[in-house]
């Protein structure tokens, strides 16, 4: 005889699956019900609604940020020392000014101001970007310029609107320190300090910022509790109905590509930043900007390469309206064939004013 517990299994297994269907059915609808969400982002993420993206763009599925395997990946003398340099304001030409000056800790290793003043208060033309994750990024600032950490490293450095470092000199003010040349020798095997070391060991530990975990994670990872319903329907937004992840996948939320998002100020010499352009040369690069990580983004305002946005709730707003989309201002550049093209994969989202707050209430959690 077939055990009463299995045959009311049995039996109710039509109705789950009529259950199932009714919920998939009223999420395609838009039709977002708590209890549907529940069920559906309960599953395991290979089952979870198959996110929505504009054109034929290859979006990565979620996961967990990776932890840094540590001290295996890196050995602690050099960890402790690229720590050193990075809060070192004797890096700088001025003595005052320091890698974490722009990249500050507290704010996911981005700044709190949307252009940090430098070298004797001189204004640069971008945001400092955060630096979690930036291990997995290969091509780094805004345009991409520099293809390693190590090289990146040389470029604040030498700014003159940043650090204004003479980078031939670094090496021998460094040893003048007390405490240098020792810390070298337990990282390097002995105490010659050169700017390469300088630049890998920077670059090393920059490796080791990872961000850091967050509701999103334990969410990811089984706890279903995690998020609340209004965080809920913003992840099934952002996945769906908002097309986020069509830039914003993967482990990073980021696909690591250049956009044209219709900031460039085309033709006004203040703000103009031509992005991507200055570094390809290439007409299709005007006003393209990296995609940046969204993990810890609610620390990591004022957005965008120029940090022109102070609050979440603004960025929804715009990518609601479909961005930007300037026009020529006269005959010339009508026919300039630099003139910017925003992305054609912004559109207009047609979200409601709960939907914006549900999807800001989610980049919360990231």
């Amino acid at each position: 005889m077939m055990n009463p517990l299995t045959l009311l299994f049995l039996l109710t297994l039509p109705l789950l699956s009529h259950a199932d269907e009714r919920c998939g059915q009223r999420l395609a609808e838009g039709k977002n019900d708590p209890v549907c969400l529940r069920d559906s982002y309960r599953q395991p993420i290979a089952q979870w609604p198959r996110p929505q993206v504009e054109g034929q763009v290859a979006w990565q599925e979620m996961a967990p940020a990776r932890p840094v395997d540590l001290p295996a990946s890196l050995p602690y003398p050099l960890l402790k020392l690229g720590i050193r340099l990075f809060f070192d304001p004797a890096l700088s030409a001025s003595g005052k000014i320091a890698c974490a000056s722009c990249h500050r800790p507290e704010h996911a290793y981005a700044d709190t101001l949307p252009v940090t003043p430098g070298h004797q208060g001189r204004m640069g033309r971008r945001n400092a970007p955060a630096l979690i994750g930036v291990r997995d990024v290969h091509e780094l600032f805004w345009d991409g310029r520099a293809g390693s950490l190590e090289q990146q490293a040389l470029g604040p450095l030498a700014d003159p609107a940043e650090m204004a470092t003479d980078l031939a000199a670094l090496p021998a003010r460094l040893a003048a320190i007390p405490g240098y040349a020792a810390e070298f020798a337990a990282a390097w095997g002995d105490a010659e300090i050169t700017l390469a070391r300088i630049q890998a060991t920077l670059a090393a530990y920059q490796r080791t910022l990872t961000p850091e975990r967050t509701a999103f994670d334990a969410f990811l990872e089984g706890d279903t509790a995690a998020l609340d319903d209004q965080q809920l329907l913003g992840l099934h937004l952002f996945r769906t109905k908002a097309r986020c992840m069509t830039c914003h996948s993967g482990p990073a939320l980021s696909d690591n590509q250049f956009h044209n998002l219709g900031l460039t100020y085309f033709g006004r010499r203040k703000y103009e930043d031509l992005g991507r352009y200055e570094v390809t040369g290439k007409h299709e690069d005007v006003g393209k900007f990296k995609t940046p990580t969204l993990r810890n983004v609610a620390r990591s305002g004022p957005w965008m390469h120029n940090g022109l946005f102070p609050s979440l709730r603004g960025i929804l707003n715009a990518y609601n309206a479909g961005m930007f989309r300037p026009k020529p201002a006269n005959a010339a550049q009508a026919a300039d064939p630099r003139f910017p093209v925003s992305s054609p994969l912004l559109k207009p989202l047609d979200l409601s004013a709960d939907e914006i707050a549900a999807l800001e209430a989610f980049l919360k959690t990231l």
